[in-house]
């Protein structure tokens, strides 16, 4: 049931967000157009923006279900540009109310799962420290977050398909690269 009331609390946001910008909605606002009290809105959530929050973490899992290993991570990619353009109306009103540090704290989360299993896959039967692994991992999320923020704020006019494809074609064989350059067990 709980997240039955969650899922009706984000498509009252959303809906709302069509009419006015995130910073004018209210949590009276939401709970009216859900039809629940303010208690119950508060049993699920601390705030607006943790409801925020917590609707961007929940579609984007979707987006990349079943698509966080090698063979499909660009999939997973693509689907996180598919998901946030979907959803642009409300991607924008969270783009434009909240800050880029919180939107960017918000993509890095996100992207560092899909990015993490693939290092980590790929790097199964090879010695390479974990703070190394991290690296790669956080070298490719921040160009990726970059990537994504720089679309968002160009009103998401490239297809989800051609940017994780032209994504795909520079990262091609460059994580088992990044691996290979990191091996603590090849003669120096």
């Amino acid at each position: 049931m709980s997240q039955i009331t969650k899922r009706a609390i984000e498509a009252s946001l959303k809906k709302l967000l069509l009419t006015k910008p995130l910073d004018k909605i209210t949590i009276s606002d939401i709970t009216n157009d859900c039809g629940i009290n303010r208690m119950t809105f508060y049993y699920h959530f601390k705030d607006i923006y943790d409801l925020v929050e917590w609707a961007c973490v929940e579609d984007a899992k979707k987006a990349l279900e079943g698509r966080r290993n090698y063979k499909d991570w660009e999939q997973g990619l693509c689907g996180v540009f598919e998901y946030v353009l979907s959803d642009k109306a409300f991607i924008l009103s969270v783009y434009k109310a909240i800050s880029r540090e919180q939107i960017e704290i918000y993509l890095y989360n996100l992207t560092y799962g899909l990015i993490n299993s693939v290092v980590e896959e790929r790097s199964e039967g090879i010695s390479v420290r974990d703070e190394d692994k991290q690296f790669i991992t956080e070298f490719y999320m921040y160009a990726f977050v970059g990537v994504m923020l720089d679309w968002i704020k160009h009103d998401m006019k490239a297809e989800p398909k051609e940017l994780s494809e032209r994504i795909g074609r520079i990262m091609a064989g460059n994580i088992d690269s990044g691996l290979d350059k990191f091996r603590t067990d090849r003669p120096h």
